[in-house]
């Protein structure tokens, strides 16, 4: 058994010590998974996946968004694929993933399966989310390079994580749960644009939930999947960095950090959206646009002249211009493919180049603006500057009520923060 398998599966299985901070964002990023899933819920993919899953049928554990119910992991698929939908979902640029989306609909169905406590399904919630962060250390950016989805890949180790906690497994259990998911995790970046994005993460939070149940029942694979000859780790790119992805674990949650959106589009747009409000940019003036980016960028969310909506939501010249024009980027009705056939969307987006700059982080994104005036003018912002934790839960509870309006929006959060049971959060997936 490597020191990687070991450590991670004791941490997963044993006591945690953790911050307020901690606590309040896990709170903050449920609240915004519930919004953004019930935001969500009309979209094509949802009404697919909630189709196939009720047609189905199967004992009704677990609630869907939307309304109904399925066994655990029907829900979680679809939970998971409703939730990353509109691709407004939080992201974490440690290892370029979205944690939520793959572990909360994991965490949920086993909790309201079980009538636990909210607390506890926050708790578990949290670890499972701090696993897929350190597990999408360890693979290493190579992994993503070469086209893997750590939002499916690391992301189904920690929904199984977080399924597995709440189920009561133990340190040598939780190895198995792991070893389990290597076989069952997956998800490539060639779906970016398309339905098969948001289906990835159902995809992993539904092979958390099997993998937990499994060995729960007795399922006995091989513990060693993840990191040992012929593992997840050494087939899919890893780059086998233990000391990195074990830096702190126990006593720092890497989670604190993550990323919420608030534009209705992929996580690598925002640096360059915030600094074109900071331009104040509007179309009349503008003679050209030079966005500067970090190359990994490049191949994620820079499709040059998108014709869908979806697509829009991944193409740096669609969305500034979109914001020129005044087009509200915050909200997920703004992308549509009328909005990529306006003509002065399209005469505007051909005066917008992209180019890939090293000198910047993968937080970063610098614009240069020429107006017709021939002003010139400049505008870097980083998603990694802090923001102080009053900041984020006014922002994230002003997203989340533009989404599901403010009592509701109110009422979850005061169950977030004051306890309750999981079976009373999840009827909140209905409107």
């Amino acid at each position: 058994m490597t020191e990687f398998t070991r450590t991670l599966s004791e941490f997963a299985a044993g006591p945690v010590k953790t911050t307020a901070q901690a606590r309040i964002v896990t709170s903050l990023s449920a609240l915004d998974w519930l919004a953004v899933g019930r935001a969500g819920v009309n979209e094509p993919v949802s009404r697919i996946l909630r189709g196939m899953v009720l047609d189905e049928g199967g004992a009704g554990q677990a609630t869907l968004f939307g309304g109904g119910a399925a066994p655990m992991r029907a829900a979680a698929l679809v939970n998971g694929t409703v939730s990353h939908a509109l691709d407004y979902d939080d992201t974490h640029f440690a290892h370029i993933g979205h944690p939520s989306v793959a572990v909360f609909p994991a965490a949920l169905a086993v909790a309201e399966w079980q009538d636990q406590p909210i607390v506890d399904l926050l708790e578990a919630a949290l670890v499972g989310m701090e696993l897929s962060i350190r597990i999408g250390l360890w693979l290493g950016r190579g992994h993503y390079q070469v086209g893997f989805h750590q939002t499916a890949t690391a992301g189904a180790f920690g929904a199984a994580v977080a399924a597995a906690r709440l189920l009561g497994c133990d340190p040598a259990a939780m190895r198995r749960v792991l070893g389990l998911t290597a076989t069952r995790a997956a998800g490539l970046k060639a779906q970016f644009g398309t339905m098969g994005k948001p289906y990835n993460a159902g995809q992993a939070a539904s092979v958390g939930v099997e993998a937990a149940l499994l060995v729960q029942r007795g399922f006995v694979p091989n513990p060693d999947a993840l990191t040992g000859p012929f593992g997840f780790g050494a087939t899919h790119h890893g780059a086998d960095d233990t000391a990195t992805a074990l830096s702190g674990l126990g006593d720092e949650w890497l989670f604190e950090s993550v990323s919420h959106k608030f534009h209705a589009c992929c996580h690598g747009l925002h640096a360059a959206l915030e600094a074109a409000r900071d331009l104040d940019i509007a179309e009349p003036e503008v003679a050209e646009i030079k966005i500067r980016t970090h190359p990994r960028w490049m191949s994620v969310c820079n499709q040059t002249a998108p014709t869908t909506g979806l697509g829009a939501k991944f193409s740096y010249r669609t969305v500034i211009a979109m914001q020129a024009l005044g087009y509200e980027t915050a909200l997920p009705e703004s992308y549509t493919d009328k909005v990529c056939a306006d003509p002065r969307l399209q005469s505007l987006r051909d005066r917008i180049t992209v180019e890939a700059d090293e000198t910047l982080s993968e937080t970063e994104a610098r614009l240069a603006l020429l107006r017709r005036d021939g002003v010139r003018r400049e505008a870097t912002h980083d998603l990694a500057a802090p923001m102080a934790l009053s900041d984020r839960e006014d922002r994230v509870r002003g997203k989340a009520a533009k989404l599901i309006g403010a009592d509701e929006a109110d009422a979850i959060w005061s169950m977030l923060r004051t306890g309750g049971r999981a079976a009373d959060l999840a009827k909140r997936l209905v409107d």
